[in-house]
């Protein structure tokens, strides 16, 4: 289990995601308009998380 958890923070997208929503509450598309991909892999991403 914890090697899933320290895999799913090593993306640097992801930790970056991790920071954003710890501030506050917000939508896939929200979160996907501060990078520069498609908000299919942002949806990726939170299903990693």
């Amino acid at each position: 289990m914890r090697r899933d958890i320290f895999q799913a923070i090593a993306d640097p997208t992801r930790r970056a995601i991790l920071v954003l929503v710890a501030v506050q509450a917000m939508t896939p598309n929200a979160i996907a308009e501060h990078f520069d991909i498609k908000r299919q892999s942002i949806s990726k991403h939170l299903r990693i998380l």
